[in-house]
C-alpha cells in the first residue's frame, strides 16, 4: 500500500496514493468530492464531453482503498455527486456497487455545497462529524483538527525536465484540506487564491501518486 504516514492534531494517519486519507486506529477511511455523475450531467447541460465511464471508475478505487485497508468506517466528506440528482440517475450497476462497498461497514455521506447527500442510498447524512481530535466536513471553517474538501488543491512542481501538477492533501497545524478523489473532478493550484491565503507560512503538500510525497505548499 503505497502510504505516508504523519500526525495531524494528535491523531496517526496516512495520505493514500490515491487521494483518501486512512485511519487505521478508528478503522476509518476518507475520501472527498467524488463528483459521480459529472461526465452524465457535462452531456445533459451541453458541457464538454467526456466518456461515461467516471462513475465506475471512481468506485473501482474507492473499492480497492477498503480492501487494501480494511476499513470498516467511511466518511464522503460531501460533494459525493456533482448535483443534487445525481444518486436518482445512477446506473444499475453503480447502484449496486454502492451497496455492496456499504455492506458491513459503517458510511457517513458529509454534506458538500453540490449535493445535500444521497437520500435514497445507504448510510447517515450530516453536515460535520467530529470523532476524536477531528472534525470533518465539507469546507474549512477554521476549527482546529478541521478536515475537510471543496477546493480541490493541486500542486505544480518544476523539475530539471518538466514541470508537472499533482492533486495534494493540504496540512497546517489546524486543517487537512483534502484532494478530490473523484475521476473528473481536476483541481485548483494551491499557489492561488484562496488556498494561498487560507494555508498558514509553515503549511506543507502531500503529493498523491504512486509515492505520495511530503513538501513545502507551494506558493
Amino acid at each position: 500500500m503505497n502510504t505516508l504516514p504523519f500526525q495531524f492534531s494528535g491523531a496517526d494517519v496516512m495520505a493514500l496514493g490515491s487521494g483518501a486519507l486512512w485511519w487505521q486506529a478508528q478503522g476509518l477511511l476518507c475520501v472527498s468530492d467524488l463528483h459521480l455523475g459529472k461526465s452524465a450531467r457535462a452531456a445533459r447541460t451541453g458541457g464538454m464531453e467526456l466518456p461515461p465511464y467516471e462513475v465506475i471508475d471512481t468506485l473501482h478505487r474507492l473499492d480497492r482503498d477498503l480492501q487494501v485497508t480494511g476499513a470498516r468506517r467511511v466518511i464522503c466528506l460531501g460533494d459525493s455527486f456533482d448535483d443534487a440528482g445525481a444518486a436518482d440517475r445512477l446506473t444499475e450497476e453503480a447502484n449496486l456497487q454502492i451497496t455492496r462497498l456499504q455492506a458491513g461497514r459503517e458510511w457517513v455521506w458529509i454534506e458538500g455545497n453540490h449535493d445535500p447527500g444521497p437520500v435514497n442510498l445507504g448510510g447517515s447524512h450530516r453536515r460535520t462529524l467530529t470523532i476524536g481530535p477531528l472534525t470533518f466536513r465539507h469546507i474549512c471553517e477554521g476549527e482546529k483538527g478541521e478536515v475537510s474538501g471543496h477546493y480541490h488543491p493541486n500542486a505544480q512542481i518544476r523539475t530539471r525536465a518538466r514541470s508537472l501538477s499533482r492533486p495534494c492533501f493540504l496540512i497546517d497545524d489546524h486543517r487537512l484540506i483534502m484532494p478530490a478523489y473523484g475521476t473528473y473532478t481536476g483541481g485548483l493550484r494551491c499557489d492561488r487564491a484562496p488556498l494561498a491565503t487560507l494555508m498558514s507560512a509553515n503549511a506543507q503538500a502531500i503529493l498523491t501518486g504512486p509515492r505520495p510525497t511530503r513538501i513545502p505548499m507551494p506558493r
